[in-house]
């Protein structure tokens, strides 16, 4: 009767301790960021401004899924090459479907105190970014082909023309 109370009682701290998320996945998260042309300046600051990575593309970096306690994390990517137009991303977490799992196992203890403290309950909404930036123009307009009579022309601008034959 003793082995059976004893069986009992592990399986019901075993289940009523368990932290599926914090056990089966991470808090952690691989993310690259790519861009074309590459060595671009990349600048990545979380939700609350902090600069957490400042580099060069192509890059790798991990970031943390969770903010604090039941606090998803959020980040901006800035991207910025000389003669480039500067770029910025949001990289957003998402619930981490490894959470679920403690209604499935009955882990109240990692539902309410163990996933949420540890980050574990969220994951990265992507694994990394590609983007291509676009080239700035010199003077800021955009060129554009313009068809006009010798007529409009005044005699200045007719003398600098170019036969083509």
């Amino acid at each position: 009767m003793k082995k059976i109370h004893s069986a009992t009682l592990l399986l019901f701290i075993a289940i009523f301790f368990s932290n599926c998320a914090t056990i089966v996945s991470k808090s952690n998260w691989p993310f690259t960021v790519d861009t074309a042309p590459q060595g671009a300046n990349v600048v990545i600051t979380n939700r609350k401004g902090i600069e957490v990575f400042n580099g060069k593309s192509p890059a790798t970096m991990t970031l943390k899924s969770g903010s604090s306690f039941f606090t998803k994390e959020s980040y901006t990517v800035a991207l910025g090459m000389e003669g480039y137009e500067s770029k910025k991303v949001t990289v957003e977490c998402r619930v981490n479907g490894w959470y679920f799992g403690n209604l499935l196992i009955g882990g109240v203890i990692g539902m309410l105190i163990v996933d949420p403290a540890t980050g574990a309950m969220y994951r990265l909404d992507a694994a990394g970014i590609s983007e291509k930036l676009e080239s700035k123009s010199s003077t800021g307009a955009t060129r554009s082909l313009q068809i006009l009579d010798l007529a409009q022309l005044s005699p200045a601008q007719q003398e600098k023309l170019v036969r083509i034959k």
